[in-house]
């Protein structure tokens, strides 16, 4: 395996999604992260496979491929990562969030999403729970969530399987290519030849195209997840205010946060989401705890009387027009990338390895891939001149 036919860079859920469906095409794959499985911002996410927060789009378009890719995807490994179809339920308390949602709603049935308007008797058939102040919401059955950890684990014991390799504890410190055609990469303990490296490294991903002498504008962007004592049967679907879409579409680098709440498998409550630009500060920060469960309250009061077990915090890859990049580099020939999800790697990452296993095969894919295209930045980068390993 020091010269397969593909090396994925990178352990988490997109990068497993993607050894995944290449290893299934017939590909030998190798798949090298310097740390265990999952131990980035897929290690740090809610496992949300969600298209209710997605305007008609290009991603869209993506996320619902990719939200039955799952069900394909459990069906293929044998399951074990407590993928859960229980649908999501978005709602609103003011007349222009009420206004604005009743909108999306529209616009996402015309798109293929379903997307059911419910008042507030219907609200509280779907969450009993639910503050008696919320009378409007979506239900949205597609919705759907998995443990992102075992999800990731899950695929790459088959990949292992099925013929590839998992390589962990190296670090990249070099992408190799000759004449803008890539060659392979060398690590802080060896050096792989191939002639293709998917780079799916989350939010290190313009760390790696800048080793390649190319340029990909992805930074993180912090949130922090809260986790109560078990307290099965109380939260039935994944909740949030309509905010929530809002704040995902925003370029803003302040701290923004809506309440998002949802039970787990093992009976624990999630509660999310706040985002904000600052950099890798690794902090916890009471002021901002204390904010998402005041604001997970406000929806369910009930939940002022449970503790909390833990909380932590991740970086979602964040590019600047708000769409994955997936696709060949537009520098080097053979390097691809598969990065840029930001909050929605996890829904994406079935779909995202399919569009790039089709495009590494020549194979016409099931969607236009070229707004996720890498090509997009070729224009942009500050630093150009970098000197490409060779």
């Amino acid at each position: 395996m020091n010269s397969p036919d593909v090396i994925v860079i990178g352990a988490g859920v997109v990068g497993a999604s993607c050894a995944l469906a290449l290893t299934n095409a017939g590909l030998r794959v190798l798949i090298i992260d310097r740390g265990p499985v999952a131990s980035g911002t897929s290690g740090a996410g809610e496992g949300n496979i969600l298209v209710s927060d997605k305007e008609p789009s290009p991603e869209l378009t993506l996320a619902l491929r990719s939200r039955n890719a799952w069900f394909e995807v459990n069906e293929d490994i044998g399951g074990g990562f407590e993928l859960d179809g229980k649908g999501g339920v978005v709602i609103s308390r003011s007349e222009t969030g009420i206004a604005g949602l009743k909108k999306l709603a529209k616009a996402q049935r015309e798109n293929g999403i379903d997307a059911r308007e419910v008042n507030a008797a219907e609200l509280r058939k779907l969450e009993p729970h639910i503050s008696p102040t919320i009378e409007y919401g979506v239900y949205y059955p597609q919705d759907a969530q998995c443990q992102p950890m075992l999800a990731a684990a899950q695929m790459i014991r088959a990949v292992k399987k099925r013929g590839g390799k998992f390589v962990q504890g190296e670090n990249v410190i070099a992408i190799n290519s000759k004449n803008g055609q890539l060659t392979g990469l060398t690590t802080n303990k060896n050096t792989y030849s191939s002639p293709i490296v998917l780079n799916a490294t989350g939010t290190w991903a313009g760390d790696i195209a800048k080793l390649a002498g190319s340029y990909l504008p992805i930074a993180p962007r912090r949130g922090f997840i809260l986790v109560t004592v078990p307290a099965p049967e109380l939260i039935f679907h994944k909740v949030y205010d309509a905010d929530y879409v809002a704040n995902i579409a925003s370029g803003e680098a302040d701290l923004q946060s809506s309440a998002v709440v949802e039970g787990t498998a093992s009976g624990t409550i999630l509660i999310g989401a706040s985002r904000e630009r600052v950099g890798f500060k690794s902090e916890f920060e009471i002021p901002i705890l204390r904010q998402l469960a005041q604001q997970a309250i406000s929806v369910f009061p009930i939940l002022k009387e449970l503790q909390l077990l833990r909380a932590y915090r991740g970086f979602r890859p964040y590019a600047p027009d708000h769409l994955p990049v997936i696709g060949e580099d537009g520098n080097i020939s053979g390097l691809w990338h598969a990065a840029g999800h930001e909050g929605a790697g996890i829904v994406l990452a079935p779909a995202t390895a399919e569009l790039i296993t089709a495009e590494i095969l020549g194979k016409t894919p099931f969607m236009d891939p070229t707004p996720f295209s890498p090509k997009r930045f070729m224009n942009q980068n500050p630093s150009a001149g970098v000197n490409v390993a060779s």
